[in-house]
């Protein structure tokens, strides 16, 4: 089921429009591609409550402009520097014929058993925490399911290792080699070990000495 908004036509632009718009707990915003770009405005707090959610950002939209409804993906949106409010939103149109580039979040699951945790006392490191990914709107994930389950001890899950939907493709500036997740030993047990191996270098000079 997509996740509808709806919005109304801006009849006024401008700077000082729009700063009458915020104060009126109302957010400017554009949808544009595939026909003439369209200023529309939204509920402030309808809005601001639905970018919290991580399937808003990464899912085809239900646009609803006064009774007209088209689908869109969320391409852009402004926060004040200091104030939670919503400045403006960027919504594009959705060609159904035509692939999409999109970042999509990565979710990682199982690495609580992970060998590499649970055995070695490794700490997990997400080097990517979302991938772009090229598609039709169609087949459009919200999210990719990342699973840790056999990662080892200073081992490595790729872009090549992961398992994308039907009809996804990874975008071209990613390559197969790169890292998603990595299992590393903690700084404090590399640390320890370091010690530890000096200390014992250090007593049979010591005795020698004797």
């Amino acid at each position: 089921m997509a996740i509808e908004i709806s919005a109304t036509k801006r009849q006024v632009q401008g700077t000082g429009a729009s700063r009458r718009l915020r104060k009126a707990n109302r957010v400017p915003a554009v949808v544009y591609g595939s026909g003439d770009a369209v200023m529309i405005e939204l509920d402030h707090n309808t809005i601001y409550f639905a970018l919290k959610n991580e399937a808003f950002h990464a899912s085809v939209l239900s646009l609803d402009v006064e009774g007209k409804k088209e689908s869109v993906l969320l391409r852009d949106f402004q926060m004040h520097p200091f104030r939670q409010q919503v400045q403006h939103v960027d919504f594009q149109r959705v060609d159904a014929k035509k692939k999409v580039h999109m970042k999509v979040p990565l979710h990682f699951v199982n690495a609580e058993i992970a060998p590499g945790v649970k055995l070695g006392g490794g700490i997990i490191s997400h080097v990517l925490n979302e991938l772009d990914i090229v598609c039709l709107a169609k087949d459009l994930p919200t999210s990719i399911e990342i699973d840790l389950a056999g990662l080892e001890l200073g081992h490595s899950i790729h872009i090549s290792d992961v398992k994308l939907p039907k009809g996804v493709e990874v975008a071209t500036h990613h390559h197969a080699a790169d890292a998603v997740a990595t299992i590393a030993v903690p700084r404090g047990a590399v640390e320890a070990a370091a010690t530890a191996a000096a200390e014992g270098e250090a007593a049979p000079a010591t005795e020698a000495k004797k």
